[in-house]
């Protein structure tokens, strides 16, 4: 890729006329980074017709028109009663019908006025609303007539965040596509300028048609998308077995695994065991272990991974288990560190939360070797973390970790064995394709004792009686998780919020708790941790997702989500594996709306007919359709800019066997990994 392009690329989106480190940063928390690539990666979600029209009533309410309008008076808002009324612009279209433009927005009303003069005519387009008459609030486009071709036809509609305006996402991509022509130019690789060919479709889309998965476009996209992918794949795999990164098979110095096994209160299951083979089998050879251990929610993999641990402190040597958040580390730390105790391992644990005398411990811990094992988050790959010999690196929900972060944390040892662990199961079908660096244990069976959760779905018109059952339930010493999907009321949304659902269930039940995204970290561990607390009288924890991943406790056997036909199923299912984690029977409520779809239902059903994870991957993806890949985040899958799992399959198959058949990177497959961001070290 020519510099001049991968330094366009690379730049700061604060650098592009009119956006600035404010937008920027507004910009970098929608589109996940802040450069010039970032947001081209970005592709609009739909396209919104703005249907041009002479005369409003040939439009219908709800319609986004575009029409010419004669200014005929203005009528400033004001006070009210404590309200304030909306400023007015009262104009008529060229039959004489009155239209109405309001603002309800007091800052920039003089700024509205002057774009609207009395007695002039202006191109308007917006939303079409009608009550007593026609009335288009906040237009979005309003032009003189000799420039109301500025007014897009089909305009690309861009998911968005607060404070980032349509027109804020059209002004930056209009100024980076006009600025690519002359960084491309003179590219002599044909499959690079193809590629941005292809993007600049892809986001001035002429039709909604332009960004369905099947279109030429997105076809193309997706493929090269997945090249880049399944060549980082290759080239992983092939680095990994490479003569240069073998490494010396460590000497077994202690005998522990028996005397792990011994300290267990419990018998391991079938699948588990076969995992730990295969486990300890690529621990003996010399080419880096890199093996990812699927299973289902309570399947028991924490035990898994911490055998392999015990296994690598044999040799002496270190393990490092990263945990995405520090509520999974600490609860991953009270489950293995006594575990620890009892076969004399010194299990440690290192947070953000470490600091000064404590940390420097901790460390000097590390650097000695004294620490066999150590659990934690991001803090684990410091600059100041050092390890005497990190032998082993254990990555919990590895979907949470980019390459860059896995790749920090393995170089702070010499090659050392990566095990992935994921309770996200992903489709049979695509496992070789998604996970190929890796090889794959699955555990597909639950502990003994453990009893299937009965899932029921119930309209949300019958949640009094459900609330009166639950009161019963707790009465008698059951602990209930109460999901919701919202934190705060919203004026866009009938859903349920967090925080109003709390209000009315301590009415009820007067030692509820609540957690959510938008808390203090320390409150909301400090709430978790006393709803796991078997001698509290937090009975019942109201929620967001963020108890989706990770949180253990046993003692609740009630789980309600509500307004469950607005989350995929691999979401449900990781939100039902929140209880039926003891050996008392446990129960998920499925609450849906007024207003569920029969695809919103199916998905429930689902739920109901089926525990299996693996199972219900299948279903997500044969039901899953164009633009409801939010699954990419619910499911925990890989985050593709334009890959759609359930109409890509056959791409998948071609990218893995165009990567496979690659003797050496070319240049193409180097720069498509640089655009999508699937950076690996290629051997020279």
């Amino acid at each position: 890729m020519k510099r001049e392009l991968f330094d366009f690329l690379n730049s700061d989106l604060q650098f592009i006329k009119g956006v600035g480190p404010v937008l920027a940063t507004r910009f970098g928390d929608v589109l996940g980074g802040r450069r010039v690539l970032d947001f081209m990666l970005h592709i609009p979600a739909y396209v919104r017709a703005r249907g041009v029209t002479d005369i409003v009533t040939d439009a219908m309410p709800g319609d986004v028109i575009t029409i010419p309008l004669l200014v005929k008076s203005h009528k400033r808002g004001g006070s009210f009663r404590g309200r304030r009324a909306p400023t007015q612009i009262i104009c008529a279209d060229k039959m004489g019908n009155s239209v109405v433009v309001q603002f309800f927005n007091v800052n920039f009303l003089d700024y509205w006025l002057k774009k609207l003069p009395i007695g002039q005519w202006r191109m308007v387009s917006g939303k079409l609303e009608r009550g007593s008459r026609a009335v288009i609030n906040h237009p979005e486009f309003i032009e003189e007539m000799q420039y109301a071709n500025k007014i897009p036809s089909v305009q690309a509609i861009y998911p968005s965040g607060e404070g980032l305006t349509q027109k804020t996402f059209a002004n930056v991509r209009d100024q980076i596509f006009a600025m690519l022509p002359d960084k491309i130019a003179g590219e002599s690789d044909s499959d690079i300028c193809e590629f941005f060919d292809a993007l600049r479709h892809v986001h001035y889309p002429e039709s909604g048609d332009d960004l369905l998965p099947n279109s030429p476009y997105m076809v193309k996209l997706a493929y090269w998308e997945l090249l880049a992918h399944q060549s980082a794949i290759v080239i992983s795999r092939r680095n990994r077995t490479d003569v240069r990164n073998r490494r010396i098979v460590r000497p077994q110095k202690y005998k522990l695994v028996e005397k792990f096994y011994g300290t267990l209160p419990f018998s391991l299951t079938g699948a588990q065991m076969r995992a730990i083979n295969e486990i300890f089998s690529d621990m003996s050879r010399d080419i880096p272990m890199m093996r990812l251990v699927q299973g289902d929610v309570g399947s028991g993999k924490t035990i898994v991974a911490l055998a392999a641990a015990i296994k690598m402190a044999e040799s002496g040597a270190q393990t490092a288990l990263l945990a995405p958040t520090d509520t999974l580390a600490q609860q991953h730390y009270a489950k293995i560190a006594p575990l620890c105790e009892k076969i004399g391992i010194v299990c440690d644990i290192l947070t953000g939360r470490d600091k000064g005398a404590s940390r420097r411990e901790k460390l000097i811990s590390l650097r000695s070797g004294r620490t066999k094992i150590v659990v934690g988050t991001h803090a684990l790959f410091s600059d100041d973390v050092e390890y005497k010999d990190l032998g082993l690196v254990i990555i919990d929900e590895q979907h949470r970790f980019g390459v860059s972060q896995r790749e920090a944390l393995r170089t702070k040892g010499t090659n050392p064995d990566m095990l992935a662990l994921s309770a996200t199961p992903i489709p049979r079908t695509l496992s070789m394709t998604v996970y190929g660096d890796m090889d794959v244990s699955v555990i597909n069976e639950k502990p003994a004792g453990r009893l299937p959760i009965k899932t029921t779905k119930l309209p949300i018109a019958r949640i009094s009686e459900l609330v009166a059952r639950l009161k019963v339930q707790v009465d008698a010493g059951a602990k209930v998780f109460w999901v919701c999907p919202l934190v705060a009321e919203s004026d866009v949304s009938d859903l349920t919020a967090v925080q109003s659902r709390y209000d009315e269930l301590k009415q009820i039940f007067p030692h509820a708790g609540l957690v959510h995204g938008q808390m203090d970290k320390s409150q909301r561990d400090s709430v978790m941790a006393q709803f796991a607390d078997d001698n509290s009288d937090m009975r019942i924890l109201v929620a967001t997702t963020v108890i989706e991943v990770g949180i253990d406790v046993p003692r609740a056997t009630i789980i309600v989500i509500e307004n469950a036909e607005q989350f995929g199923l691999a979401a449900l299912h990781q939100l039902r594996g929140r209880v039926g984690r003891g050996n008392a029977q446990s129960y998920c409520i499925l609450l849906y709306g007024r207003n569920v779809s029969d695809a919103g239902l199916k998905r429930l059903d689902v739920l109901t007919e089926t525990d299996d994870g693996f199972e219900i991957a299948e279903q997500d993806l044969i039901m899953r359709g164009t633009g409801e890949l939010l699954g990419t985040r619910q499911s925990g899958w890989i985050n593709y800019h334009f890959v759609d799992y359930a109409r890509h399959r056959d791409l998948f198959r071609l990218a893995a066997s165009a990567a496979r058949d690659m003797t050496s990177p070319t240049q193409t497959v180097r720069d498509l990994m640089f655009i999508f961001d699937r950076g690996v070290t290629i051997s020279a």
